[in-house]
């Protein structure tokens, strides 16, 4: 077999598993930890029931998802990666970082709750020796963020020992990683504050994304 057929073959497989509709924002909402049906239905956003049932199916199918038994007092069944699963990880976040090339600096004010911890692993690429624990809470959402040997761990939740905590309106929220000065005084801002410029330095983005006013202006 030649090394480029295996190369396309292998592509192939992938997006035979995850190409379809709504399959990689199941991956990305899976990422941060599992959710019920209902909760997973409401962080994709506009997934028809019968389409998102379908392909849960299909990603079990294919060892992508598995289904497991929240502890009490949850007591419901919910979704979660498998490690197939979670492999997926990298390449999603590689895969985002490339389409802000193509995305809408304006569209940063349409940032939700639920994506606000995806949006910030998207524009931060931290260097390998920084270590800090980052706590996000926008709506009635929190994730803690754990930035250690290059890589950010992200998962739903309080961080109660987060150094830093940024609370407020996604679009806030960014403006003030990206932007500062005025644009932290909308937002809670808890813990070392000048660990904001240490997440600033490693903010990476399009430029026309740090002129945009949604994130410029806060």
């Amino acid at each position: 077999m030649s090394r480029e057929y295996s190369q396309s073959c292998s592509l192939a497989c992938a997006l035979d598993r995850v190409g379809e509709r709504w399959s990689l924002l199941i991956v990305r909402e899976l990422l941060l930890g599992p959710l019920r049906f209902s909760d997973l239905a409401r962080s994709v956003g506009g997934a028809p029931t019968d389409v998102l049932t379908k392909r849960l199916r299909e990603m079990e199918e294919h060892g992508i998802v598995c289904r497991r038994e929240l502890a009490p007092p949850a007591s419901a069944v919910a979704y979660e990666l498998t490690e197939i699963g979670r492999g997926l990880e990298k390449p999603m976040l590689e895969l985002g970082r490339w389409g802000l090339n193509f995305d809408e600096a304006g569209n940063a004010a349409d940032v939700t709750p639920a994506s606000l911890a995806t949006v910030v692993r998207l524009i931060l690429q931290p260097p390998s020796g920084t270590e800090l624990t980052l706590g996000l809470r926008s709506g009635d959402l929190s994730y803690r963020l754990r930035i250690e040997d290059g890589w950010i761990e992200a998962s739903r939740g309080e961080a109660t020992d987060a150094d830093l905590t940024l609370a407020g309106d996604p679009t806030d929220v960014l403006a003030a990683i990206v932007s500062g000065g005025p644009a932290e005084s909308g937002i809670e801002i808890q813990g070392e504050q000048g660990l904001l410029e240490d997440l600033r330095a490693m903010v990476v983005l399009p430029e026309r994304f740090r002129e945009a006013a949604p994130l410029a202006s806060g």
